[in-house]
């Protein structure tokens, strides 16, 4: 290779490198992170709750390949076991999870999990397959 052709594909990298560089910083300038968010509202007709026990509440949030779960349900044996092989059933990986007692009858529940792809299971199906599991452990 002569220099002319070492100092031609130099310039070409240089200039690609300048390329990228401008479109990090657009990006910085202009974040755009997109979150789907559902939560879970409860008909008291003809749901499993018996009258000495509070429906649960379930919220979802969904950024890129991140889904965020928060669930306050009541005190029962193996529930998060349940909630948490839920999760794995729908091909998410358990990143954290946080259960800290609410009152005396009360969990809240945080788990963080993740896809390896883009997440393509809409919000409210995550809701409402956590909501079936909880009813079944009734």
């Amino acid at each position: 290779m002569d220099e002319a052709s070492v100092l031609e594909n130099a310039i070409r990298y240089l200039t690609y490198l300048q390329g990228q560089v401008d479109l990090l910083e657009e990006q910085a300038r202009n974040p755009t992170v997109r979150v789907k968010k559902s939560q879970l509202v409860v008909d008291d007709e003809g749901s499993s709750w018996n009258e000495q026990q509070s429906p649960p509440s379930i919220e979802a949030q969904v950024c890129d390949k991140h889904v965020f779960l928060r669930i306050r349900c009541e005190k029962r044996k193996g529930v998060l076991v349940k909630i948490l092989c839920e999760v794995e059933k729908l091909n998410l990986g358990v990143v954290h999870t946080c259960v800290v007692p609410f009152g005396s009858s009360s969990y809240d529940i945080i788990i963080v999990a993740e896809n390896e792809e883009e997440f393509s299971l809409a919000v409210k199906e995550i809701v409402q397959n956590i909501y079936a599991v909880l009813q079944r452990a009734v």
